[in-house]
C-alpha cells in the first residue's frame, strides 16, 4: 500500500482539485487514488502531499500528522489555561477556557467537565513523567476548583445543588443567565482527575497535601454524586435532561475510584454509601443497551435516536486495561461497546457531503449524533477522535491478552474487516487475529487520517468542520479539541493508564435506585385558621410551590408568584406563609 509523503513548501492552491492533478501529474497516479484513506488520503495543508514515495523519505499521513499536530494540540491546550495562558486573558489560575472565541459562538467560560477533561489529560502526561513543568498548573487547578466548589449559583450552593453547575466567568464568577442546568457529570469527572493525581502523589509521599487539598474537593464532589446520581441532568451536549449514558458511567467510575481512595488515606467510614451507589449505577448502566439496535441509547428522552458519540466518549473515559474486554462496564473492546460504535460511525455516511463516495465500511468523518442541527450539525474533531482512541484502546487489550473474542453482538463489527469471520475466540497465533488486529489498527489510524484532512495548516483545532466543505468552523482553538488530539495520540503509542478497578465487577441482580437524601418538611398558611401538611422532600433541592384552596367544589390559586425555597441538607423544615 502506497503510503504520502510531504515533500517541499509549495503556496497553497485555490482547490482540491489542483492538489490531485499535480499528484497525477508528477507521479502518474490517477488522481481517484489520493482520495483512498488507506494511508493514502490527501491532506490539504500548504504542503505538496504526494501518493508515494518521492524522494526516498516515507511516512504514513497519521505519523506524520502526529509528529507536526501533537506539539500544537498540547501548546493549544496550555495558551488556554490561566494567567499563563497566551489565549486566556482574564483567567484566573488554574481556569481552563473553553475557548477564546467571544461571538459566534461565546465560549469565554469555563465548563467543570471540560476542564476536567483536559487536566485528566494533563495529569496523565505528568504522573507518568511525560512533562514534569506540568506540575504548578495542576496546583494551581486544584486551587481554582476549591473556590469554584464554594460560589453560589443558578444550580444552588454547596449544599443544595450547586456542584452541578455547568459553567462559570473565567474570573470564577458565577453565570447566571439561563442555561441547561444542572449537569452532572462534572463532580464526577474532576474527582477522577484530582485522584489520579492524588494517588501519585501518596507514592511520593506527600500525604500532607492530598488531605489537605485534594481530599476536601474529592469529598464534596463524590457526595454529591453518590446522593444525586439518580436525577436527571442535561447530557453532555447541554440539550437533552434525561438519563445519560455518559454522566452514568463516569459517575460509576468515579466512586469506585473514590472508595478505593478513601481507603488509602483512612477515610472509609466517611464514605460507606459510596460503594454501594456505584453498584446500583453499574446496575442502572446497563439498561443503556438497546438489543434491538445494537447499541448504546445514550440518552433516555429527547426524541432521538439514542445513538451518539455519548458512548464513545464514555468507553474511552472508563477505560481500564486491566477489565478486558468486559461487557458490565462497557470497556472499548467489549462486544457492546464495538456493537455501538459501528452504529454510531454508520449513522454518518450518508448524512455528510464529505463523507460522500467513501467505500462501506472505510473511516468518516463523525458528529455528536445524526439528528444534531447546532450550526448545522456537522462533524466535531473531538468525536472523530474519540472513534480512533476507543479502537485503539481496544487493540491495547487485544494485544495483551493476546487473543480477539467475536461475539453474535460484535461480528457485524468484525465482519467490516473480515467478512467470512465467525463468532469465537481466536489466539494470537491465528492468521484471523493477525488479519483483524491489522486491519483494525488501520480503520483506527484512517480516523484520525479524517481530522488530519480537515485540520488547517497552522494545526488549529475548532470545535467543527463543515459537513460540505471540510472548512474549520464555531468555536476557534477549543481547548477539547486539543486535548482529544493528545489522548487519541497517546492511546495510538500503546499507553496503559493504572487501573480505577472495573475488574471483576458484578452487575447486582436488583436495581436499586436512589432517591437521595429526605428532610422533613410542614408547609404552613395562615388563612381564615393556620393550616399545614408535613410531607417528606428531597434535601438540599431548591423548588417551587404554591397553595390551593378548595371550598364548595371551587379551586382557588393562590396569587402571586411560586413561593422559591430551599430544603436542608439534613434534619427538618417548616415552610411559613400566608394567603396572597
Amino acid at each position: 500500500m502506497a503510503l504520502v509523503h510531504y515533500a517541499r513548501l509549495l503556496p497553497k492552491f485555490e482547490d482540491y482539485e489542483d492538489y490531485k492533478d499535480l499528484a497525477s501529474q508528477v507521479i502518474g497516479i490517477p488522481r481517484g487514488i489520493c482520495r483512498a484513506r488507506s494511508q493514502m488520503r490527501l491532506v490539504l495543508l500548504p504542503v505538496l502531499v504526494f501518493c508515494g514515495s518521492v524522494f526516498g523519505q516515507q511516512e504514513s499521513v497519521v505519523d506524520w500528522y502526529i509528529a507536526k499536530e501533537g506539539p500544537i494540540a498540547k501548546a493549544g491546550v496550555l495558551a488556554n489555561i490561566g494567567v499563563q495562558g497566551s489565549r486566556s486573558s482574564g483567567a484566573k489560575a488554574g481556569v481552563v477556557i473553553a475557548s477564546p472565541s467571544t461571538q459566534d459562538p461565546d465560549y469565554l467560560y469555563t465548563w467543570t467537565r471540560d476542564s476536567s477533561l483536559v487536566f485528566k489529560c494533563l495529569i496523565d502526561q505528568y504522573t507518568l513523567g511525560e512533562d514534569p513543568a506540568l506540575r504548578g498548573r495542576i496546583d494551581d487547578y486544584i486551587w481554582s476548583q476549591t473556590i469554584l466548589q464554594q460560589i453560589s449559583n443558578p444550580s444552588g450552593n454547596l449544599t443544595t445543588g450547586g456542584l452541578g453547575e455547568p459553567k462559570f466567568f473565567i474570573d470564577l464568577e458565577a453565570f447566571t443567565d439561563g442555561w441547561g442546568r444542572p449537569q452532572k457529570d462534572g463532580p464526577a469527572l474532576r474527582s477522577i482527575a484530582l485522584i489520579t493525581y492524588a494517588n501519585w502523589l501518596l507514592e511520593q509521599p506527600n500525604i500532607t497535601y492530598v488531605m489537605q487539598k485534594i481530599w476536601p474537593v474529592v469529598k464534596l464532589d463524590l457526595d454529591y454524586v453518590s446522593n444525586r446520581w439518580n436525577s436527571s441532568g442535561f447530557d453532555l451536549w447541554e440539550e437533552v435532561s434525561s438519563a445519560s449514558f455518559f454522566t452514568s458511567a463516569v459517575q460509576h467510575r468515579a466512586l469506585r475510584q473514590g472508595v478505593t481512595f478513601a481507603k488509602e488515606i483512612g477515610q472509609a467510614s466517611a464514605v460507606s454509601n459510596w460503594a454501594l451507589q456505584a453498584d446500583s449505577i453499574l446496575c442502572f448502566l446497563q439498561t443503556f443497551w438497546n438489543p434491538v439496535g445494537l447499541h448504546i441509547t445514550s440518552n433516555t428522552k429527547g426524541g432521538r435516536s439514542g445513538i451518539d458519540a455519548n458512548s464513545a466518549l464514555a468507553s474511552i473515559h472508563t477505560f481500564d486495561a486491566a477489565a478486558g474486554c468486559d461487557a458490565a462496564t462497557f470497556q472499548p473492546c467489549s462486544d457492546k461497546a464495538l456493537a455501538s460504535l459501528k452504529v454510531y460511525v454508520d449513522s454518518f455516511r450518508a448524512i455528510y457531503t464529505i463523507n460522500n463516495g467513501m467505500a462501506a465500511h472505510d473511516a468518516v468523518a463523525t458528529g455528536r449524533y445524526p439528528e444534531d442541527v447546532y450550526y448545522g450539525g456537522n462533524p466535531w474533531y473531538l468525536t472523530t477522535a474519540a472513534v480512533a482512541e476507543q479502537l485503539y484502546d481496544a487493540l491495547i487489550v487485544w494485544k495483551a491478552q493476546k487473543s480477539v473474542n467475536v461475539t453474535n453482538i460484535s461480528l457485524a463489527f468484525f465482519q467490516q474487516f473480515l467478512p467470512s469471520v465467525k463468532p469465537g475466540i481466536y489466539a494470537s497465533s491465528s492468521k484471523t487475529y493477525t488479519t483483524l488486529v491489522n486491519a483494525i489498527g488501520q480503520h483506527a489510524d484512517d480516523f484520525l487520517a479524517v481530522n488530519a484532512e480537515y485540520t488547517p495548516a497552522d494545526g488549529s483545532l475548532s470545535e467543527q468542520y463543515n459537513r460540505d466543505t471540510g472548512v474549520p468552523l464555531s468555536a476557534k482553538h477549543l481547548t477539547w479539541s486539543y486535548a482529544s488530539a493528545l489522548t487519541a495520540f497517546a492511546a495510538r503509542g500503546g499507553r496503559i493508564l493504572p487501573s480505577w478497578g472495573a475488574r471483576g465487577l458484578k452487575v447486582p441482580n436488583v436495581c436499586v435506585p436512589n432517591p437521595g437524601p429526605i428532610v422533613s418538611a410542614t408547609f404552613s398558611v395562615v388563612a381564615e385558621t393556620v393550616l399545614g401538611v408535613t410531607l417528606d422532600v428531597p434535601a438540599s433541592t431548591i423548588f417551587e410551590y404554591k397553595f390551593i384552596r378548595k371550598h364548595n367544589g371551587m379551586v382557588t390559586w393562590e396569587s402571586g408568584p411560586n413561593h422559591s425555597v430551599a430544603t436542608p441538607a439534613n434534619g427538618s423544615v417548616i415552610f411559613a406563609n400566608a394567603w396572597g
